[in-house]
């Protein structure tokens, strides 16, 4: 069960719904976050660095009647970042929620691995979100309070062969999600790590045709542990949720 979030009216009256900024929301788990988001009646802010897949699913909920903007970003460009988060402020009156959800991979073994690679997978995974959050919390603690919520993985958790940056960026991702939470909580800033298991999401399905698509779970399931998190009473916060498949293989 959850309850659905309050809403109040914003200085400027552009907006009396509360709004969530979701990275990597044009396909896959960012999309079905923004799709339960929206049953929620929350406006959002759908950012990808894909900027067509971005305004294709703000124009799919748009069209369903909801309050939603699209915005191109490279979550690992301090400039873009500080851009597209002024416009999102000043489209929307207000950020409540930052759902830190892009994330990229290269599977490849150490000796393989190349600079630029690694450089890419650690700048997306782990310092998109630490810019996105330094942007909005200044916000988040003038306005009384808010939201983070940072998508890790099994493999923060974990480790198997062939994934060394990804592993270091989602152990990182943890790491800071669980500092920011004791960081933030005295200015009422809320903030969740989701640890997602595998999902049938192109970021699996596309890199590895010959998995099974069953033993991996609807990313609509991840998408309501994180509606669940920000779901919570004033009093109560999750600072982390696991959220496996039954046939789960990268966690007992």
């Amino acid at each position: 069960m959850h309850t659905s979030p309050s809403t109040s009216i914003p200085s400027n009256g552009q907006n009396t719904q509360r709004v969530a900024f979701v990275t990597g929301g044009g396909r896959g788990l960012g999309a079905a976050i923004c799709d339960v988001l929206t049953e929620d009646r929350w406006s959002l802010l759908i950012a990808d660095v894909n900027a067509a897949s971005a305004r294709d699913t703000a124009g799919r909920l748009r069209d369903a009647g909801h309050h939603v903007h699209a915005a191109a970003l490279d979550v690992t460009n301090p400039t873009q970042v500080t851009q597209v988060v002024d416009e999102a402020i000043a489209h929307f009156g207000r950020i409540d929620a930052l759902i830190n959800n892009a994330a990229v991979d290269v599977t490849l073994p150490i000796d393989e691995l190349q600079i630029d690679d690694w450089q890419r997978v650690m700048q997306t995974n782990l310092s998109g979100p630490f810019l996105l959050a330094k942007q909005l919390v200044p916000h988040m603690r003038e306005k009384g309070g808010g939201y983070i919520v940072n998508i890790a993985s099994t493999a923060s958790r974990r480790a198997w062969p062939n994934a060394a940056a990804y592993h270091a960026s989602k152990w990182g991702l943890l790491g800071l999600s669980h500092a920011l939470h004791a960081e933030l909580r005295p200015h009422g800033i809320k903030v969740s790590a989701v640890i997602a298991g595998g999902m049938r999401t192109p970021f699996l399905l596309d890199r590895f045709p010959d998995i099974d698509p069953g033993v991996l779970q609807d990313p609509v399931n991840v998408a309501k542990a994180v509606r669940f998190a920000l779901s919570q009473p004033d009093e109560t916060v999750i600072p982390e949720i696991m959220v496996l498949p039954m046939r789960e293989s990268s966690w007992p």
